[in-house]
């Protein structure tokens, strides 16, 4: 078996839990919330408003550790002493940011705008601490290529999170009404997420003792204060970059609470709006998700193979090709997709095609990123990191009010500042990277499938769409052989190409 199909594998796996995670998420949780709460849009915006800000706090939590662990723990016989060293650091942090939080959970609430919800700050201070403490061991699972336990315990706590909020949100109002609180609203979903992160925690328990058959190994310390020195100087940069990450990745949420016009049960609505239809480019997500976690322990793995740059380059142009045929499938059958969300929802579905290419990107930019972390030059990830956040910043500023003022809903404004950084990043990183560490990127023939993909869309929604029924038979007949055009283009043009590719690499 080639590298590359193995990594296939593993992406499959990782990706039975991030894909059919966040499918389930999509076609269960979205719809059942966004019908649920289809008449109080601030429900949706709360949620929207609270997950961000726990983004944020997630780096705080865990300052990259587990990146670190992929560092310092990739030889076996030093992975013991970096996943002990790791992990007490992170469950002593973890300790003291979980108390302060919920120290400080009433300013906190009256500071979003809901002061009488100080519950669910330290609901939060639970969900993330619980989430920072299997971080390491998730990361260890990902080194190790223990893709199917990692998928198993993924999806164990999906089906928790799931099951207590139709538990909460259905089965109680409709069953046994007695102990259902109206009032609660979606903290009901916060609490669905506390129990599941819970159980994630208690299920890798046993991993903080974790044994090795190396014999190096077991003679190791249990903690190095010397390369914990090490592992913060490495992450740190990371840290910055992963902050700068998060605000583009999220800051959108806030600066639209700011920017948005109304009062504030108004305001939260649009969030609400935003934050829905935004999930629907969770398909482009969920599979750059997926590539990740199985492709960041991947390439430290092969870092050191003769094939290696080549290797990094076909990954990067594979992943565009299927990315592209990803984002053609949504947009041609937008009047399906459409109904993961309520009616009242459906408003901002304006968004989607703009947040399916900025996760493209994003994906791309993981691809491209990864000299720096091989190369041990992570100042230059918090750089672009940096760069990226202050177009996120700045984008949302003069982008939300410009798309009001031209009669657009503001957090469109917020969707272009998204795939303005994620764009840029790409650039950078890729420029960089042939300066300091070069890999052979197909970059003209990438861009290229990119921009057919954009051009084909467009023609469809401008010449094609206006003119037939929405879910009728010859729409859906016209959108499948668009998409059956695009793959036998790229069969004719790069069809051995690919196939080199899958096979020319040999295995490990």
């Amino acid at each position: 078996m080639s590298l590359l199909k193995k990594l296939a594998g593993e992406t499959a796996l990782y990706g039975l839990s991030s894909i059919l995670g966040r499918l389930l998420t999509f076609v269960f949780l979205t719809p059942f919330l966004t019908h649920i709460f289809n008449n109080d849009l601030a429900q949706m915006g709360i949620q929207t408003d609270i997950y961000a800000w726990a983004a944020f706090l997630m780096i705080v939590f865990t300052y990259r550790m587990e990146t670190a662990f992929f560092r310092f723990g990739s030889k076996k016989e030093d992975r013991v002493t970096a996943y002990k060293t790791a992990t007490t650091m992170v469950v002593g942090t973890t300790s003291l940011f979980v108390l302060l939080l919920i120290a400080l959970s009433g300013p906190i609430s009256k500071q979003l705008g809901y002061p009488e919800h100080s519950n669910y700050i330290i609901w939060f201070a639970f969900i993330l601490g619980f989430d920072a403490l299997v971080a390491i061991p998730f990361a260890m699972l990902r080194l190790e290529g223990k893709a199917l336990k990692f998928a198993i315990v993924k999806l164990t706590n999906l089906f928790i999170h799931l099951g207590f909020v139709f538990t909460f949100l259905c089965l109680l109002p409709n069953y046994y009404p007695q102990y259902f609180d109206p009032t609660m609203g979606i903290g009901y979903v916060f609490i669905a997420n506390l129990l599941a992160s819970g159980a994630t925690f208690f299920l890798l328990l046993p991993t903080y003792c974790y044994k090795t058959t190396s014999e190096k190994a077991k003679e190791s310390v249990i903690f190095d204060g010397a390369l914990l020195r090490k592992m913060l100087l490495y992450s740190m940069p990371l840290v910055l970059a992963g902050f700068a990450g998060i605000i583009n990745e999220v800051l959108d949420r806030i600066l639209l609470k700011a920017f948005l016009l109304g009062d504030n049960q108004e305001v939260l609505g649009q969030l609400g709006i935003y934050g829905a239809c935004y999930k629907i480019a969770i398909f482009m997500n969920l599979f750059t998700q997926a590539f990740n976690y199985a492709a960041e322990p991947f390439f430290f793995r092969n870092a050191d193979k003769a094939y290696s740059k080549l290797l990094y380059a076909n990954i990067a142009f594979l992943f565009t090709l299927i990315g592209t045929i990803g984002f053609l499938g949504i947009m041609l059958f937008m009047d399906i997709v459409q109904f993961f969300v309520a009616s009242n929802y459906r408003e901002g579905l304006i968004i989607v095609p703009v947040l399916l290419l900025a996760n493209l990107c994003l994906g791309l930019y993981y691809n491209l990123a990864i000299w720096f972390k091989l190369s041990d030059q992570t100042k230059y990830g918090g750089l672009i990191a940096v760069i990226g956040a202050t177009i996120t910043i700045v984008g949302n500023i003069v982008l939300i009010p410009f798309m009001m003022q031209l009669g657009y809903p503001g957090y469109l404004g917020s969707a272009w500042a998204t795939l303005l950084c994620y764009a840029t990043m790409v650039l950078i990183a890729y420029f960089l990277g042939q300066k300091h560490y070069p890999i052979p990127y197909p970059m003209a023939r990438m861009f290229a499938y990119i921009a057919t993909v954009v051009s084909i869309y467009l023609v469809y929604a401008w010449a094609i769409q206006p003119y037939l029924t929405p879910n009728s038979l010859l729409s859906y007949l016209v959108s499948a052989l668009l998409i059956l055009g695009y793959l036998a283009g790229i069969f004719i043009i790069d069809g051995k190409r690919i196939k080199l590719m899958l096979n020319q690499v040999p295995s490990e």
